[in-house]
């Protein structure tokens, strides 16, 4: 009888990389298992006791979660470790204790399932918005609801885990990413997260790499498995063959070869070799990545998303409030630039002020809402104002349509000036004012538009999607969103011209100015400024100071003459091999 070879299929999957970084390893399933909630109904003396477990799980899952909060501390610091504060905070929320309680004994129904009932609408709230980020804090909320339940029902999690792995799971709260770590962790790969998770930004700080979004990979592995994880393409192996092996292991070598050429660039200009300089700033969402945006050496913010202000909120947050954390940012950053963009709510986005729309894309969003909600608009705009007495502070308002809204949103900002005025407030009467370009007809009207404004910022992501009329969440069409389309192409070309008509400078904060391939050619069609993701800035930055400005202008005469967008890949792809050999791009 022949012998049988248990020979497993190998397996590629595609991902989002969230945190640079080449794993070989064995795969560690880590499965959370769901705590099973019952319903019991309880007698009115049996109602004390079941309030008393409640607070008891409620100071058990503190203790846990203060603990992990230290351990983090210890390893990245105390300023990113402020993630787990969230999660502590609502432990101590006076309303949301006090309404469970209250409900265990209005309800007579057990504390599981009261907690399972309450802190689940939140979440079921913030998962039917298509904003990712809110689904990342949406997960951080069932984690936590999950947390009590499990100390409710006295069940332990695993954290203790054997040998070096690569943990495998559906997703990752901060702190699974943190107390899994104390493990000998080589990567992490999830079915669901997004860039700017926080388990994503962790796995940063750790240094461990991570790809995010990989669909169902948690299905696809066995505990055991041998994996290879890419976390400069987003690929994962499974099962690979020793010719792949051998393959990665030769680029885990030359990427920390490449790696190490970029430590020497963070005080360096993004200037090119015959001198043309580029302000290259970073995209960021929350307090917690200014450390590590300056690590990077990015040159300021050229895109902070004011959204994050409203999570875990049931309102706006009030005038003092915003204030407060403007003024942080401003003060971390300066003397460089900080573009504060005003709420990008509403649409498919969740807010405190929404409401139910059939297509929310080109619904009410952005500065739409701003201009039909002055009181909250006002409330912005003082809040920004009294942060731009450094003078390093802009503002700049997003999914801008047409030229009425521009002028409109000036008026309120001129109002804003006026009421602080008269309080005596300081402020930079010169603040300069901008707009996001994302919409094809803000795009056809630049020049008018830049007649009153300061600067512009081109949205690439919107901006594809609404030129090629594409969702490109949805898979049946997603194929077709190309930011390489050479419609695409020709529009920011138009606009960065409309721009500097009329003397004003135009940058990109989409995810376009982030990808190597892009970047000769966005600085070859005349962009002043890329904003970025913090963890691709030293590899953009050595792309710049490793070309002449020159080059990347005939290159972009090039891509505006070209058909379709395969035909401009072929040409960005073809120009990095002839003058960029020593930059490892098979991402």
């Amino acid at each position: 009888m022949p012998e049988t070879q248990n020979i497993k299929n190998e397996i590629v999957l595609r991902g989002i990389p969230a945190s640079h970084g080449i794993s070989i390893g064995p795969a560690y399933l880590f499965l959370k298992d769901i705590p099973i909630v019952e319903e019991r109904i309880i007698k009115p003396e049996e109602i004390e006791l079941e309030q008393r477990r409640f607070s008891i799980s409620l100071e058990k899952s503190s203790k846990e979660l203060n603990k992990i909060l230290l351990f983090a501390q210890e390893k990245i610091g105390e300023a990113k470790a402020k993630v787990l504060d969230a999660q502590i905070m609502v432990l101590d929320d006076p309303v949301l204790i006090g309404t469970i309680k209250k409900r265990i004994a209005s309800e007579n129904r057990n504390a599981e399932f009261i907690v399972n009932d309450e802190i689940g609408r939140y979440a079921t709230l913030m998962l039917k918005a298509q904003d990712e980020y809110m689904h990342e804090r949406a997960h951080d909320m069932e984690d936590l609801k999950n947390r009590i339940i499990r100390n409710l029902l006295q069940e332990r999690l695993i954290s203790k885990l054997e040998g070096s792995i690569i943990v495998v799971a559906h997703t990752l709260t901060p702190a699974d990413t943190m107390i899994l770590s104390r493990n000998h962790v080589l990567g992490y790969a999830t079915d669901r997260g997004g860039i700017t998770s926080h388990a994503a930004l962790f796995s940063r700080s750790l240094k461990i790499p991570a790809i995010v979004g990989l669909g169902d990979v948690s299905r696809s592995v066995m505990n055991g498995d041998t994996l290879i994880l890419d976390g400069y393409s987003g690929t994962l192996i499974i099962n690979p063959t020793d010719e792949q092996i051998k393959h990665y292991e030769k680029k885990r070598e030359r990427m920390n070869k490449f790696e190490q050429q970029l430590t020497g660039l963070k005080d360096l200009p993004a200037e090119t070799i015959d001198g043309h300089r580029v302000e290259l700033s970073a995209n960021i969402e929350l307090l917690d990545e200014l450390d590590y945006v300056v690590v990077q050496g990015s040159q300021g913010i050229g895109l902070y998303r004011t959204e994050s202000l409203l999570l875990n909120s049931d309102d706006f947050p009030s005038e003092e409030e915003q204030y407060l954390e403007y003024k942080q940012i401003a003060d971390r950053v300066y003397p460089h630039r900080v573009i504060l963009r005003t709420f990008d709510i509403g649409g498919d986005k969740i807010a405190p002020a929404t409401a139910d729309e059939s297509n929310p894309f080109l619904g009410w969003r952005g500065i739409r809402i701003s201009l039909d909600r002055p009181d909250i608009f006002l409330n912005q705009l003082r809040a920004m104002l009294r942060a731009s007495v450094r003078k390093n502070l802009s503002i700049m308002f997003p999914m801008v349509a047409t030229l009425e809204e521009v002028r409109i949103a000036k008026r309120y900002v001129r109002k804003a000036k006026a009421e602080l005025r008269s309080h005596g407030i300081k402020f930079n009467d010169k603040t300069p004012i901008g707009v996001m370009i994302e919409v094809p007809s803000a795009a056809l009207m630049i020049s008018q538009i830049a007649a009153e404004i300061d600067f512009i910022s081109i949205g690439t992501n919107d901006l594809t999607q609404y030129m090629l009329a594409v969702d490109r969440g949805n898979t049946l069409v997603s194929k077709l969103y190309r930011q390489f389309d050479p419609s695409v192409v020709n529009t920011i070309k138009h606009v960065i011209n409309g721009a500097h008509k009329r003397g004003i400078w135009a940058g990109i904060c989409g995810e376009m100015g982030g990808n190597p391939l892009a970047v000769p050619l966005l600085i070859g069609l005349g962009i002043d400024e890329l904003s970025v993701v913090p963890a691709v800035l030293p590899e953009i930055k050595k792309i710049i100071r490793s070309l002449d400005y020159s080059l990347m202008k005939e290159l972009a005469g090039q891509a505006l003459e070209a058909s379709t967008s395969d035909e401009v890949e072929r040409m960005m792809s073809k120009f990095f091999k002839k003058h960029l050999p020593d930059i490892p791009l098979d991402h």
